[in-house]
């Protein structure tokens, strides 16, 4: 069974920067390099929603609203995906998840099509 374990998450003013990590584990290394990785943010009162993902060969896909704002990146040989955001909004606060796929390629952001994930990360961003 894969393990995603988030990190990074805080509290920062508006116009603010964070980097959010998603390490895993229970994979063997030529394994995760295979896989498809993605992001995802719940705010309270709101469905799930995607926020990037990333290929096996590091093509991205943002949701429209942190296109130009959020990166999302991947370290096969850590075996840790990043999700670098910068100006950030009120709008973005949430809890952040990250999720895996076991394909080379990856879906649309729905939640749906994820079949592991981790606990969550907090992200507070105060105007």
């Amino acid at each position: 069974q894969v393990q995603l374990v988030e990190s990074g998450g805080g509290s920062v003013q508006a116009g603010g920067s964070l980097r959010l990590s998603c390490a895993a584990s229970r994979y063997d290394f030529g394994t995760f390099a295979t896989y498809c990785m993605a992001w995802f943010r719940q705010a309270p009162g709101k469905e799930r929603e995607g926020v990037a993902s990333i290929t096996a060969s590091n093509v991205t896909d943002y949701t429209d609203s942190v296109k130009g704002r959020f990166t999302i990146s991947r370290d096969n040989a850590k075996m840790t995906t990043y999700l670098q955001m910068t100006s950030l909004e009120p709008e973005d606060t949430a809890m952040y998840y990250c999720a895996t796929l076991k394909a080379f390629f990856c879906p649309v952001l729905r939640p749906s099509y994820y079949n592991s994930w981790g606990q969550g990360t907090q992200v507070t961003v105060s105007s």
